[in-house]
């Protein structure tokens, strides 16, 4: 598996900036089910994704994701933590009292992580920092 990019802290500000469709199921072992969440990607990478949600989720949960890149392959399905949360600021009238969720990818597969690579290279060239 190739090596994964830096997810903590103010690294994540130089992934590619992506909107793709993303499923995230939030499995809660305290709970009855589970929450299966419809959203979309903010920031993506070969290491994880950043995704806004209504609600906060607690630190470190386990998650589901599907990930659909829009092109003709198939979506990327597989596991995450949340490694990081940010509430967006209050005087943020585009998108009041969300939160900015950092999902680390886990199992990804090589033919998931080459697809993934290429999509964020393209996105890299087409919108450079």
């Amino acid at each position: 598996m190739g090596s994964h990019e830096d997810w903590s802290g103010s690294n994540r500000r130089r992934f590619p900036r992506a909107k793709y469709p993303c499923l995230v199921t939030i499995r809660n072992p305290a709970s009855d089910g589970d929450d299966v969440l419809l959203t979309h990607t903010e920031n993506i990478g070969i290491g994880g994704i950043c995704v806004t949600l209504k609600q906060s989720v607690k630190m470190f949960s386990s998650v589901e994701i599907e990930l659909d890149l829009m092109d003709l392959e198939n979506h990327i399905k597989c596991s995450g933590k949340i490694v990081w949360i940010a509430r967006r600021p209050a005087s943020d009238t585009k998108k009041p009292l969300f939160y900015d969720i950092g999902v680390e990818f886990q199992g990804l597969r090589d033919d998931e992580i080459r697809h993934l690579d290429k999509v964020v290279r393209r996105l890299a060239k087409d919108n450079p920092a």
